[in-house]
């Protein structure tokens, strides 16, 4: 159950490149603001449930806030595409950091060599067989940061004492509302159309809504590990989603890429 519900998760991060791309004129402070905001709307009835300790909600906030400060940051002072490729370490931080944030955790050699040949699929499914740019760029500081940020919030949600994973929407509002603050202090004023607000909602309601649900409850349920392995998924089912709606042909760096990813998860769930 534990890995369905983080399947779930990753099908709805995989639209987040495609959204992102047909949201590209939109400030990314605003951009992540309205969506958080919009993706905390569904656990409102529940607002009960959102009576959490201080340092749970600076939790939620450091993950869900500080993760895409972070990303954004990168994004925009490095080449994206590398960016993002250092972005993805999270998983791998997730298998490799487990022991270190999970008393009783191992992880064994099979689950690093998974976690390994995953990031080397993600690393094909994400650049698509050419070569990265030459150089340093300060961006790919803040890259490696976020994916630290995501993988030890991963973790550390299993240290704190039990919230009800509709917290997670109150997480989402105030790290919605930070991002807002960022936009009015660091961004120009944008004007947005009705099908911009359509696509937003989208988003809201799905990679930067729902998805933080399932992943929370996957979780709560499974080993991280695993779950960790299996989110080598979503650069892939990304690259995949983007080729179709681009309309670009199916490479052999792609199908190397699938083979490579999907390989890693089936043998690192399986690995106890």
């Amino acid at each position: 159950m534990a890995n369905l519900l983080a399947l779930g998760a990753i099908a709805l991060w995989a639209t987040l490149a495609s959204l992102g791309v047909a949201l590209a004129h939109v400030p990314p402070f605003l951009l992540t603001g309205l969506a958080l905001v919009i993706g905390s709307v569904p656990a409102w009835p529940q607002v009960r449930q959102w009576k959490v300790p201080p340092r749970t909600l600076l939790l939620g906030v450091y993950g869900l806030f500080c993760y895409h400060f972070l990303l954004f940051i990168a994004l925009r002072m490095a080449p994206p595409v590398e960016a993002n490729l250092v972005n993805y370490l999270w998983p791998l931080f997730i298998v490799v950091l487990a022991p270190l944030f999970l008393p009783g955790m191992r992880v064994g050699g099979v689950h690093i060599a998974a976690a390994l040949v995953g990031f080397a699929g993600a690393g094909l499914a994400i650049v698509g067989g050419r070569s990265l740019a030459g150089g340093f760029a300060w961006g790919y500081l803040p890259a490696f940061g976020s994916a630290f940020i995501w993988a030890s919030y991963s973790l550390l949600t299993k240290r704190v004492a039990h919230f009800p994973t509709a917290a997670i929407g109150l997480f989402g509002l105030v790290s919605g509302l930070l991002a807002l603050g960022c936009h009015a202090l660091l961004e120009p004023a944008t004007t947005l159309a009705g099908r911009d607000w359509l696509l937003i909602g989208v988003m809201g309601l799905g990679p930067l809504g729902a998805a933080f649900y399932l992943w929370d409850a996957a979780l709560k349920r499974g080993d991280p590990r695993q779950i960790g392995i299996l989110s080598y998924l979503t650069p892939l089912a990304s690259t995949l989603l983007l080729v179709w709606t681009s309309g670009r042909p199916f490479t052999a760096w792609i199908a190397a890429a699938a083979a490579m990813i999907v390989g890693a998860a089936i043998v690192g769930v399986r690995a106890r």
